[in-house]
């Protein structure tokens, strides 16, 4: 019988000394520990995974990890980690993001990492308003959500980003619940060590701008069919989906993006003369 072998990091070995500032009661304290939680179980050390993120509460992880760290500008996040994994394949590359970095001004790159299939595991909490600037409508913001910023609601059909990301070519697709942390965790793991780009959703409430979305703990749940590889069956269920089921919805078997650098590449001042004028 084959024993899992105790990992030799502990989950304080990958946070930072920087305490985080979320607003008490945010679901992204949650999700930092999930991640944590993750990368004892992976086992890698701190300085073979880089944390990239854009702009937003979500986005501040890099700060709070011990990991290499990025923090791009607005929806360039997964630019910037393809860049990097294609560059350092050896690296864990993963990228943080919410709902308005990842689905509004990132939207396009969002669809084309998936298309793309670059091994790395893109993370979302998604809690559906823009909490650091105020309370505005997000991408994901149910139409008819009432607010100082939004009379009435927006009227707009909300950005689905499971169909999407599925739809694009994610080759892991799966929703998560901040609170459940062990649920959390597990998908996490799955998500790093499955090749190709893993798309990961968390519901992450915001208890400042959206106090309604506590409820989620009573609201999400586990669907009735299990996980698929066949994109099609993964589509029918997700259609019909209510936008709280949790859990693993698609692993594909399509090949990533291949990486190679090359091994004639010499030192910067060689790299320079090369585009010399």
């Amino acid at each position: 019988m084959n024993v899992p072998q105790k990992s030799p990091y502990k989950a304080a070995d990958y946070k930072s000394d920087i305490s985080p500032i979320w607003c008490p009661g945010c679901g992204d304290y949650h999700v930092l520990m999930s991640i944590s939680k993750a990368l004892v179980a992976l086992g890698r050390a701190p300085e073979d995974i880089a944390v990239v993120s854009g702009i937003g509460c979500s986005s501040r992880i890099p700060a709070y990890t011990n990991c290499y760290g990025f923090h791009g500008v607005h929806g360039r996040s997964l630019a910037l980690a393809a860049g990097l994994k294609v560059a350092r394949p050896d690296i864990t590359v993963l990228v943080m993001s919410g709902d308005g970095d990842g689905f509004s001004i990132g939207g396009n790159h969002f669809m084309h990492a998936c298309r793309r299939n670059v091994d790395m595991t893109y993370v979302v909490m998604d809690n559906r308003v823009y909490g650091m600037t105020k309370g505005q409508p997000s991408p994901t913001t149910e139409p008819d959500w009432d607010s100082a910023l939004s009379p009435g609601g927006t009227g707009l059909n909300p950005f689905h980003p499971l169909v999407i990301g599925l739809a694009s070519g994610a080759n892991f697709v799966a929703r998560e619940f901040s609170g459940d942390i062990k649920g959390t965790t597990n998908t996490l793991i799955e998500a790093v060590k499955h090749p190709g780009f893993s798309f990961v959703q968390i519901l992450s409430p915001c208890v400042t701008f959206r106090p309604d979305e506590r409820e989620w703990k009573n609201t999400v749940h586990k669907p009735d069919v299990e996980e698929t590889n066949d994109p099609a069956r993964a589509a029918r269920r997700i259609m019909t989906d209510d936008g709280f089921y949790t859990g693993i919805l698609y692993r594909g078997d399509r090949k990533p993006y291949a990486t190679h650098v090359s091994d004639t590449f010499g030192d910067t001042a060689t790299l320079e003369q090369e585009f010399a004028i």
